[in-house]
């Protein structure tokens, strides 16, 4: 990605700035979820919608709507429209926010691309951006209907797969910010000193298998949020006066129990922690003599890691307080970032190098083809 300085400013402001949004969308989705709210709206609008009931009437048929899902006549039936009006609130917000997003994408990116700052290739893959959140919205939807047509709950698998897009679609702007940021330096005076050397193989293998690791514990983060796991064990580093899994693998079938049995599911969400955590402190040591960009990140998975773990721990004690789960979550696409992070670090270090090499031969045989003209 090459470009003029300030059109690269631009354009990474404007990612970072999206980036920023997406981390929002997540945590008011985790709020969302927390509430109860997610199955309040049981239609969806993605235009009419944007405008919630403005009259008492519009706001009667809305309810009268609710009235007929699974979650109100099971759970529910003690609502008034009042009762109805807080979390309609929520799923209200998740849902114009995602809309919001879907502006703040789509007029930017129009200027950008036919004021002529950003190029071809810049614009293609930017405009991937609008077609991962269209996407992401479509998944949002398709996890809602698992909760309007029988039970009272959404499917633990589609919510998994809904927070993992978007979890994806916050990285990838991520790392398009950060290719902004890299081209930025390349363009300036100061690039030779501060680009960073390549790194080793051992060193790229172990950051690769970060991101796989923590896409795992995203998965069973949602999956403890759509069974309601974290309620089933306040205690730590125990759970209930347990340590070993069989405790709570009961069924006979251990693939069974993993992605269906709650309290299953909070024992791996739990051991999987531990092994991000372990995997982070060999990292962050293997890291520790590393060019500064990539010892700096590395120490931030680190932190991030840590701080994860203690809201984690502190959310379950604490049997689950809404600010805390939010936190948690909000830490979860920290956390993620800065793995994104390391990972553009080490992989942006092997592109400059490569660079450098192809540049280097080019001027080797046009320096070689111009001493045969000469002799």
């Amino acid at each position: 990605m090459t470009g003029d300085p300030r059109n690269l400013r631009a354009l990474r402001a404007w990612l970072l700035c999206l980036w920023v949004g997406v981390w929002l969308m997540v945590v008011i989705g985790g709020v969302t979820r927390l509430t109860g709210s997610g199955l309040s709206i049981v239609e969806w609008r993605p235009v009419t919608g944007a405008l919630p009931p403005l009259s008492h009437h519009a706001w009667q048929q809305a309810f009268d709507a609710y009235q007929r899902s699974p979650q109100y006549r099971v759970d529910n039936q003690w609502m008034t429209l009042a009762d109805f009006q807080r979390i309609f609130f929520w799923e209200y917000v998740h849902r114009l926010w995602g809309r919001l997003l879907g502006v703040a994408c789509l007029l930017p990116w129009l200027w950008l691309w036919r004021s002529g700052r950003i190029d071809a290739a810049q614009a293609r893959r930017t405009a991937s951006i609008l077609l991962l959140g269209g996407l992401q919205a479509a998944a949002g939807w398709y996890m809602v209907r698992s909760g309007l047509v029988n039970e009272p709950r959404v499917s633990h698998y589609r919510l998994a797969l809904h927070l993992l897009l978007g979890m994806g679609v916050g990285q990838w702007i991520l790392w398009q910010a950060l290719d902004a940021d890299g081209a930025t330096l390349a363009s300036s005076a100061a690039a030779a000193s501060e680009r960073s050397p390549r790194a080793t193989r051992g060193d790229r293998m172990w950051v690769a298998g970060l991101l796989p690791l923590l896409a795992l514990q995203v998965v069973y983060g949602a999956f403890m949020a759509g069974m309601h796991a974290g309620y089933l064990s306040s205690t730590f580093p125990d759970m209930n006066g347990h340590y070993l899994p069989a405790a709570f693998f009961v069924s006979g079938s251990v693939w069974r129990d993993a992605v269906r049995s709650a309290l299953a599911i909070h024992y791996l969400h739990r051991a999987l922690a531990l092994v991000v955590t372990a995997y982070v402190v060999m990292l962050a040591y293997r890291l520790r003599t590393a060019p500064r960009r990539q010892r700096v990140a590395a120490f931030a998975v680190l932190g991030a890691a840590g701080l994860q773990v203690l809201l984690g721990v502190l959310t379950v004690v604490w049997r689950v307080p809404l600010p805390m789960a939010a936190a948690h979550q909000a830490g979860g696409y920290l956390l993620v970032s800065a793995a994104v992070m390391l990972c553009h670090s080490v992989w942006s270090s092997v592109e400059a190098e490569d660079g450098d090499q192809a540049r280097n031969r080019d001027g080797g045989f046009a320096g070689t083809r111009q001493d045969l003209r000469r002799a």
